[in-house]
C-alpha cells in the first residue's frame, strides 16, 4: 500500500495546491473546444494540464536536446526521519526541479514518468507492473520544481503463492526515486537510507 500526494509545484516561486491522485492510470486527453483541456490526473502524484494549442512553452523545449533535457532535471529524495520501528508507515519526499531557465521535456518509454524503490524493489513489491507501452513525456517549465509526498507503508509486498505484505528485517534500507527514462540512457535519481529498528 503506497500512498502518493502532491504537495508542491514551484515555478518563480508560485505555489499550488496537492491533490490526492488514484494510484495508476493516465487521464483523458484534451477537452475539446480553443481552450485548455481538463486537468488530469496522469497516476504519479502530479497534476497535469492538458492543452491542445502548440504552446511557446513547448516549441522552446522542443528545441532542448534530449540528453540535456535528462541532465537538466535534479532528483532529491528526503525522509521524515532517519529511524522507524519495524511495520511503521514511512514517509518520504521526492522533488524534481529543472534547473533550466527554459522548458524541458524528458521523454519516457511508458506511461511510467517517475518511479521509487525500496532496495531495488519497484514500490516496495515483487509484483509486476503492466503499463502501456506507449511512450510519454515528463514535462517541467523553466525552473520548476514538483514535490511529492510518499507514504511507504513499511511492508514489503509479496505476490508469488500467497498474496502477503512482509515486515523487514531490522536494518538499512535504501529508498530511491528516479525518472523512468530508456534503459541505457541517464537516469536521473537519488536515494536515501532509512534504519529500521
Amino acid at each position: 500500500m503506497v500512498d502518493h500526494q502532491r504537495t508542491d509545484s514551484r515555478r518563480d516561486g508560485g505555489r499550488t495546491g496537492g491533490n490526492r491522485p488514484r494510484r495508476s492510470g493516465v487521464g483523458p486527453g484534451p477537452g475539446p473546444g480553443p481552450g485548455p483541456g481538463p486537468r488530469t490526473n496522469s497516476g504519479t502524484g502530479l497534476e497535469s494540464t492538458s492543452d491542445s494549442r502548440y504552446s511557446i512553452a513547448s516549441l522552446l523545449s522542443s528545441l532542448v536536446p534530449r540528453p540535456l533535457a535528462r541532465r537538466a532535471i535534479s532528483v532529491s529524495v528526503t525522509s521524515d526521519r532517519d529511524v522507524y520501528a519495524q511495520d511503521e508507515a514511512v514517509s518520504f519526499t521526492v522533488a524534481f526541479r529543472n534547473r533550466l531557465p527554459v522548458s524541458v521535456a524528458v521523454p519516457t518509454p511508458r506511461r511510467r514518468r517517475w518511479g521509487w524503490s525500496v532496495d531495488g524493489e519497484l514500490e516496495a513489491s515483487d509484483e509486476r507492473r503492466y503499463l502501456q507501452s506507449a511512450p510519454s513525456t515528463f514535462r517541467f517549465s523553466a525552473g520548476e520544481r514538483k514535490e511529492i509526498r510518499v507514504t511507504w507503508n513499511g511492508r514489503f509486498e509479496r505476490t508469488a503463492g500467497r498474496h502477503e505484505y512482509v515486515v523487514p528485517d531490522p536494518g538499512e534500507y535504501e529508498i530511491r526515486a528516479f525518472i523512468a527514462t530508456r534503459e541505457g540512457r541517464y537516469q536521473p535519481s537519488d536515494s536515501t537510507v532509512v534504519r529500521i529498528r
